[in-house]
């Protein structure tokens, strides 16, 4: 769809002549005589662009774009007149136009002035709808009593500048944590910027961290700033930092006492404003013990720690997660929304879940791929969860032997009779109707009924 664009101007000869050159470059346009009816116009049909003149009667330019900014703050405006001032151009950009353009009017600066200024709004969109995608693939799902407490935690630290330690289980969540403290503070519109100090070799991981300068080491072909230089203003998230050398440590404590460093290879002292945030699945005060961290520089993390609760603690979570991944993965893979059964609900929720969060968004992929129909039941969920649910039910017998998998296979072969006799109750005993409801082919539905022994009603 091409753009819209409202001219507003006194001159006739002035909107005809920007409405042929616009149009040719295949832009819709409007027209005013002045400002009051340009507001009228945009409220309207919120055009995509407003070239305004200053010179207008009732309502001139200026006061225009006052109350236009005010009531539609993102809507992009370009002036234009030909008593124009730098003083006038000056005062209207900061007032939020983007462009100021002169009379008699340069057709080709329009037309620059104008693409530039499309581009640029259909940028910020994009910039704001991948913005959008990235905090929702980042929220925190949960409302049980221990995420509610972890979210009432993180409002209050957010807008500090104080550092954090997170700790908690692989797969908990740690880095959303992370994430979530620096979309709620002041950095917001900074870098948040990530590394895994145990992912990166032990001879890399101070050029990650700080950079390096040209010919510093084998390889070096030029300056290359580190993590710490792109997170400037924002926040760094130093994941795994209980696999941090000890030498890398202390480098990173003198960032956090002077908020000062130099690059590998040199000299320069570079100063950043950058809030740290670290997180381990490891317990520093045994890795200090162990004199593998260093104690001061754990005291400088643990300014406000953070414990990320394990999933088989909150497991009243479980169904919100479940649902936030259908939704998440059917949009993703182009399907249609599957449905989780209560009952494999019930049996996902039973499970002690030891990859925690990110174990069951792995899961839910893997239903959404596999299942052909629109229904997850408990027979489509790995065997091992329901394995596992047995091997508390009969007091601990290893996974794996024969009496659990007999008796997790019966257990679901119950289920399935029960269901589809209630599914046959609700349609009258009609199998194709009742087919069609559970999304199996009639002669697999017949099928199962003659295996299950079902006497249809007659």
């Amino acid at each position: 769809m091409s753009a819209t664009i409202l001219v507003v101007d006194d001159e006739e000869s002035i909107r005809t002549s920007l409405a042929g050159i616009l149009e040719d470059e295949g832009y819709r346009t409007l027209f005013a005589v002045d400002g009051v009816e340009a507001l009228s116009v945009v409220q309207q049909e919120m055009p995509a662009l407003v070239l305004l003149d200053i010179w207008m009667p009732r309502m001139d330019g200026m006061e225009t774009l006052q109350k236009l900014k005010e009531l539609y703050p993102v809507l992009t405006v370009i002036m234009m007149s030909g008593h124009g001032t730098i003083e006038t151009a000056v005062k209207s950009t900061k007032m939020g136009a983007y462009d100021f353009v002169e009379k008699p009017l340069s057709l080709e600066k329009v037309l620059l002035s104008v693409n530039n200024a499309i581009g640029m709004s259909r940028l910020k969109e994009e910039n704001d709808s991948l913005r959008s995608i990235v905090l929702r693939d980042h929220e925190m799902i949960g409302a049980s009593p221990l995420m509610k407490q972890l979210a009432e935690h993180i409002k209050l630290v957010a807008p500090t500048n104080a550092s954090v330690l997170i700790t908690g289980e692989n797969g908990t969540g740690k880095e959303l944590v992370a994430r979530s403290i620096h979309y709620d503070s002041q950095r917001r519109d900074k870098p948040f910027i990530e590394i895994n100090c145990a992912a990166i070799p032990e001879e890399l991981i101070e050029s990650e961290l700080f950079g390096h300068e040209r010919g510093a080491f084998t390889g070096a072909v030029a300056q290359k700033k580190g993590k710490f230089d792109l997170a400037d203003g924002g926040t760094i998230f130093l994941d795994e930092i209980g696999d941090m050398s000890l030498k890398t440590q202390a480098k990173v404590l003198r960032i956090l006492q002077e908020r000062k460093f130099e690059r590998v290879g040199g000299t320069k002292t570079v100063e950043v404003d950058v809030r740290v945030v670290a997180a381990t699945n490891k317990v520093l005060e045994d890795e200090i013990k162990a004199g593998n961290f260093r104690e001061d520089l754990f005291y400088r993390l643990n300014v406000v720690p953070f414990k990320v609760p394990s999933l088989r603690e909150r497991s009243d979570d479980i169904p919100l997660l479940i649902e936030h991944f259908l939704d998440t993965f059917c949009q993703r893979e182009g399907r249609e929304r599957k449905m989780f059964m209560p009952e494999a609900v019930e049996l996902m929720k039973r499970y002690d879940w030891p990859g925690n969060v990110r174990e069951l968004k792995n899961i839910i992929e893997r239903l959404v791929i596999m299942t052909p129909g629109r229904t997850i039941t408990v027979n489509q969920i790995p065997d091992y969860i329901g394995a596992g649910e047995a091997t508390r039910e009969m007091g601990g017998s290893k996974p794996g032997s024969a009496l659990e998998l007999s008796s997790l296979r019966e257990a679901r072969e119950e289920f399935e009779k029960e269901f589809i006799i209630q599914k046959l109750e609700e349609h009258d005993w009609n199998i194709s109707k009742t087919a069609e409801s559970i999304e199996l082919e009639r002669s697999n539905l017949h099928r199962k009924i003659k295996s299950y022994g079902i006497d249809l009603k007659k």
